[in-house]
């Protein structure tokens, strides 16, 4: 019995030997056809990484810290009309980019709490810096913008090991990118209302980096550059093409307006705009005037430093819902992409081992603010102009946290009559 069995398994592996040594030397009398190809993109993955990487090492940044003054009346839409300048296409010839490794020009929107007091920085190349300057001084005569360090060097995280804690998140769209946020439109700022009316959405925001406390750090960024084409386009005469968010808004609304139907056994497509609901109509209606806008790639990140000592739990639902003012459920909204807040149950990270790695990846992504490139190469979502603006503006006295940091003063011309 036992000898019969042992034959029946050897005759098993023998015959599963033989079909390995027939494979085998099938696949590698192939090896001269798919070894070029395989080693090539490998060559081409690897290239591409030594140039960019080469080309973002020579780029000289610089951090620029506005400061407000007491009174800033001016609604979100001239922040808008300052972030245009921000639309920056280029990325060179493709000598540029195969050669020196050129990428395209991104910044950094950045709000920032340091023991309560508030910040507003923007990093960029300083090939941008006159330009932002000089958009800003524009639209908000009354500012002050200083070159300083970066406040990210001054923070040594390291992990389990170092003395800080760090809580980070990393947001996203729930929907797809044509569908917009709620945005300050929305709230009634372009329409510049007394400032007992206002209601800004970012003052939630403003508010929760105020109340933190000694020792207590919460940075937040927004990257940002012109939008790329990578929507595959479903229909019309570009159907299989590689288009852009606005293509995809094209193909949105054609659902949301259209039907199939069958006639003469072929399909046809049928307007339903006499169908639609007074939300689908409303739907159609923001996506359009949302497509007359500048559309910029986007990536949003949030971190909480404290020392280890001091650590509150509480900014975990903070971090979390920190971007809610600005979700609508009929449009669009925020959610979190990703997260150092946890793993549900321990057996998913064995003594810490993936949230600690977790934590200096996105302590490393946001000091290096890293979101199209190297180190950390993400899916960005889209924002219009307007939608960046309504995240990233300098709210009016709307905001009281007594910790906003403001220019006491307010500057203007003296007057013309003064004797020389």
């Amino acid at each position: 019995m036992n000898t019969t069995l042992f034959a029946d398994i050897f005759e098993i592996y023998t015959g599963l030997f033989d079909k390995l040594v027939v494979d085998l030397t099938l696949f590698f009398s192939w090896f001269p056809y798919w070894a070029p190809v395989l080693l090539g993109y490998l060559f081409w993955h690897q290239w591409m990484h030594y140039v960019q990487a080469r080309y973002m090492s020579n780029i000289k940044w610089v951090m620029l810290e506005i400061k407000l003054p007491k009174e800033t009346n001016k609604s979100p839409l001239a922040m808008e009309v300052a972030l245009n300048a921000l639309y920056q296409t280029s990325a060179g010839t493709w000598y540029d980019k195969i050669w020196k490794g050129k990428v395209k020009d991104w910044f950094s929107l950045e709000m920032v709490s340091i023991e309560g007091q508030i910040k507003f920085f923007i990093r960029t190349s300083w090939i941008y810096k006159n330009v932002i300057e000089a958009q800003l001084y524009a639209q908000y005569p009354d500012i002050e913008i200083y070159e300083v360090p970066d406040y990210a060097r001054y923070v040594d995280y390291r992990g389990k090991y170092g003395d800080w804690e760090i809580i980070g998140a990393e947001y996203g769209l729930s929907k797809p990118d044509p569908y917009p946020i709620k945005t300050y439109v929305d709230y009634g700022l372009d329409k510049d209302p007394k400032e007992e009316f206002k209601i800004d959405p970012l003052t939630s925001v403003i508010e929760y980096l105020g109340s933190i406390g000694k020792g207590e750090q919460i940075w937040i960024q927004i990257i940002a550059q012109a939008a790329s084409k990578r929507y595959h386009i479903k229909s019309g005469k570009k159907a299989g093409e590689i288009g852009d968010w606005k293509d995809e808004a094209k193909d949105i609304v054609k659902e949301l307006t259209t039907k199939e139907e069958i006639k003469d056994g072929k399909k046809v497509n049928m307007s339903r705009v006499l169908e639609m609901t007074e939300g689908d109509r409303e739907l159609v209606k923001a996506i359009e005037r949302s497509t007359g806008k500048l559309g910029f790639d986007c990536g949003a990140r949030a971190l909480y430093l404290v020392k280890k000592e001091q650590f509150n739990p509480s900014n975990i639902k903070a971090l979390g819902g920190l971007l809610r003012a600005f979700t609508t459920n009929n449009l669009n909204g925020f959610t979190l992409n990703y997260q150092t807040f946890g793993f549900d149950y321990p057996w998913q990270d064995y003594n810490n081992i993936r949230l600690n790695k977790k934590k200096i990846e996105i302590f490393d992504a946001y000091k290096y603010r890293s979101w199209f490139y190297a180190p950390q190469h993400k899916k960005p979502f889209v924002l219009t102009s307007e939608e960046l603006a309504t995240i990233y503006h300098f709210p009016g006295g709307v905001a009281q946290t007594p910790t906003f940091g403001r220019i006491p003063s307010r500057k203007s011309e003296a007057p013309v009559n003064l004797p020389i």
